[in-house]
């Protein structure tokens, strides 16, 4: 591949820890890969990364992909995921993430949205076939061109890209390493609904700094990722992090305690990524001789109103760092005190450590006269999130403002100063990753007939939880799946009686 080196970008990370350590561990599947997509694990070093993204990367070239095409990819938390988006960036395209829960009418409204020429996934995950998932919203794409992804029994029409890492084709074209180039399309869900997010190298390469740097990762760390890496977040918290400590990089689809317990030991991991929540949890245990190389959690918050009241963070031996997302919009970490309470988030420019003077700036926090918490930073694109332009014959500025708001409510703590976020955005409800507006539950409610109820709960672990009531339950089911919605919104209307 002929590449011209302007600056950084996330290949050009890897194919320089490549070159260093070729045969170093590199990516490691989850253990039980088998049950999620009925494939035998992979356990790669830096070499064999290296040839399958070529591999990769060549497909998408000869497939007709012309540079700086969107490719949308959904894909579980496997090797699969990081090896296609490094690919992708090979050969110049740019990789638009497609959450695993999405179906039918998100993926074709996002690939819609973005004009993807390509989409890649897997055959099955978790038992459902997404690759029938792909086709149908392909068809109701237009600008789609090629279909393809990884697994046994593809439907027809769609090219398998475990043959292009058997037949190993070398074709490759030139491309500009530019850090300043779109690398990613993320989707975030606001209040005028679904948002494109797109981001720079530079952008993501900022987004794993603040997480790397606040939480102390060493160089050649051993990682395991249990965050799904289908939003600025997760591929930051994994991805980057592997690519910035140059070190090894596990992954775990969420959840399995055991499996989980199982890959960190066998792995000697010395680092865990994931949900705050679960990761607190760890304390419950006897973590020195449960988990004895674990040294460094990262605990990552979708819902960052919930982190004061969190529990303490009480084992000594691991040292956890909150990070607090906001959607697409961006993230900060702040690493626990001594005492294993949260850190006080103070207004104004942060650096990386933020308890290292002199360190670098990896973001601001301010409040908006609206009194929402807003965010600006090397890792923020404030463009996708400017106020539409006022009508021509308004008296108003057109000039958008230099920061990006979160529609967090936050407020300033009267005695300390720091910032305190009261509660998640207006009209929008989060359960675990997924975000929808609340009004969208009553519109789907209503398709269901009469007397049918869709509704939100309030759940500690993942911010929301459905519940549904319809005079036929399973119809109820039937017709949401049969929309295309997400399973979430069906199993809201489970049989919840209980036999006597």
């Amino acid at each position: 591949m002929i590449q011209t080196n302007v600056s950084p970008t996330l290949d050009g990370l890897f194919q320089r820890i490549s070159a260093r350590q070729p045969d170093a561990p590199a990516l490691l599947d989850p253990i039980n890969k088998a049950r999620i997509t009925g494939q035998a694990p992979r356990r790669l070093t830096y070499a064999q990364a290296d040839r399958a993204i070529a591999a990769l990367a060549a497909h998408f070239i000869e497939a007709g992909l012309p540079i700086n095409s969107v490719v949308g990819v959904q894909l579980p938390n496997t090797v699969e995921f990081m090896l296609t988006v490094l690919a992708a960036h090979r050969a110049g395209l740019i990789v638009a993430l497609l959450p695993q829960l999405w179906r039918q009418s998100e993926l074709t409204m996002a690939l819609n949205r973005t004009g993807a020429r390509a989409i890649v996934t897997t055959a099955k995950i978790d038992g459902v076939s997404h690759a029938d998932l792909a086709m149908n919203a392909a068809a109701e794409a237009f600008s789609i061109r090629h279909v393809c992804g990884f697994g046994e029994d593809l439907p027809e029409g769609m090219a398998s890209l475990d043959l292009a890492l058997k037949v190993g084709s070398t074709t490759e074209r030139t491309v500009v390493q530019d850090g300043r180039k779109a690398a990613l399309v993320s989707f975030d869900v606001t209040s005028d609904g679904l948002r494109a997010v797109p981001r720079t190298h530079l952008n993501l390469i900022a987004g794993g700094l603040a997480i790397f740097l606040e939480s102390r990762v060493p160089q050649g760390a051993r990682l395991m990722s249990a965050f799904a890496p289908s939003s600025f977040a997760g591929l930051t918290s994994s991805l980057l992090l592997w690519l910035l400590s140059g070190g090894t990089l596990a992954l775990h689809h969420p959840f399995d305690g055991e499996a989980l317990e199982s890959q960190i030991n066998d792995s000697a991991c010395d680092t865990l990524v994931a949900p705050a929540p679960m990761a607190l949890r760890l304390t419950d245990i006897d973590l020195s001789s449960r988990m004895p190389t674990l040294r460094h959690v990262i605990g990552l918050w979708r819902m960052p109103e919930q982190i004061s009241s969190s529990a303490q963070w009480t084992a000594a031996q691991a040292k956890f760092t909150d990070v607090y997302l906001f959607g697409e919009v961006g993230l900060f970490g702040a690493r626990r005190t001594a005492d294993g309470v949260p850190a006080s988030i103070m207004p104004g420019s942060h650096g990386a450590p933020r308890d290292v003077p002199g360190a670098s700036i990896a973001g601001e926090t301010l409040l908006t006269p609206k009194g929402t918490l807003a965010l600006r930073g090397p890792m923020v694109t404030v463009a996708a999130y400017a106020p539409p332009p006022p009508p021509a014959d308004s008296l108003i500025a057109a000039s958008p403002p230099d920061y990006a708001d979160t529609g967090y409510a936050a407020r300033l703590d009267r005695s300390s100063g720091a910032i305190c976020i009261t509660s998640p955005p207006s009209g929008i409800v989060s359960v675990g990753g997924y975000r929808f507006l609340s009004q969208d539950l009553q519109e789907w409610a209503k398709r269901l007939g009469q007397g049918a109820l869709l509704t939100a709960l309030p759940d500690r672990l993942c911010g929301f939880r459905l519940a549904g009531r319809a005079q036929d339950n399973a119809r109820g089911r039937e017709a949401l799946n049969q929309l295309g919605l997400n399973p979430l919104m069906a199993e809201a209307f489970r049989d919840r009686t209980i036999p006597g």
